[in-house]
């Protein structure tokens, strides 16, 4: 159990460094915010805020925080195909640890790299005036750490069915980027065409987003008009197809690492 924890962390401390040197995806970080909080946030609120009923820059505010924590640690697992191109993860994998422990200490490396990035939201929302209770957000660590595992357990899931690091960026967009809109990350998503709402369930996305505004507009006025389903049956849905992703990713993955 030792061995495991310490490779574990070894490998998530590994893709947090990364980040830190990375200074173009540090600069990302700020760029969807200042788009999606401060651009489209501020312009729907001056329009539609009094008929919404509720304060559209906070809505936003929550769903950037839930995107950013799912996408960033799915999108960080695709280095786990640019590692099997430069048979670093070929090392790993004939090393005397489970294979589960290697997805782990990628995906708690991931998780590391999002949540120091939430920490540049928040400080972003501060500037432009977004009403958010602070003690609110420290009170939801519990369910970041949540939308990261199940980001990271997409990730997997995609990753294990694309055979490059190339691929793998081409792709992975097109996965990603229709959930912004189906998970209701800047709109809302309520009385939808049949068509597009079934889509919306079909975004694993829209769980993440879904289960951090329950958890902080419970008890509010507002909870009725943001949220879409209760917090106990999003953390259900999470549980279910995380899991399922975990386990069929990894194994897809390691079979395609045995075979090479």
């Amino acid at each position: 159990m030792r061995n495991e924890l310490q490779s574990i962390f070894a490998i998530a401390f590994r893709d947090f460094v990364k980040f830190l040197r990375d200074k173009n995806r540090i600069i990302a970080t700020f760029v969807f915010p200042i788009i999606f909080i401060g651009i489209l946030g501020s312009s729907f609120q001056s329009g539609l805020g009094p008929s919404l009923g509720y304060d559209f820059r906070l809505f936003v505010f929550i769903g950037v925080i839930a995107q950013t924590l799912f996408q960033s640690t799915a999108a960080g697992i695709i280095s786990l195909t640019e590692d099997r191109e430069q048979d670093f993860s070929q090392e790993i994998f004939v090393s005397p640890i489970s294979r589960y422990s290697i997805i782990v200490g990628k995906i708690l490396g991931e998780s590391l790299v999002a949540l120091s990035q939430i920490v540049g939201i928040v400080l972003f929302g501060l500037i432009i005036g977004v009403p958010f209770a602070l003690g609110g957000l420290l009170s939801m660590f519990p369910f970041f750490l949540i939308c990261c595992f199940f980001g990271g357990a997409f990730g997997i899931i995609v990753v294990s069915n694309l055979g490059s690091g190339r691929g793998a960026r081409e792709v992975f967009p097109f996965l990603i980027f229709p959930q912004f809109f189906l998970a209701g990350v800047f709109n809302p998503v309520k009385n939808l065409p049949p068509v597009l709402d079934i889509l919306t369930y079909i975004a694993p996305m829209r769980y993440a987003v879904d289960m951090l505004r329950s958890v902080y507009y419970v008890g509010s006025p507002e909870y009725d008009n943001v949220v879409r389903m209760p917090l106990w049956m999003n953390l259900l849905i999470i549980a279910v197809y995380g899991t399922l992703f975990l386990i069929v990713g990894t194994f897809l993955f390691v079979r395609k690492e045995q075979n090479r």
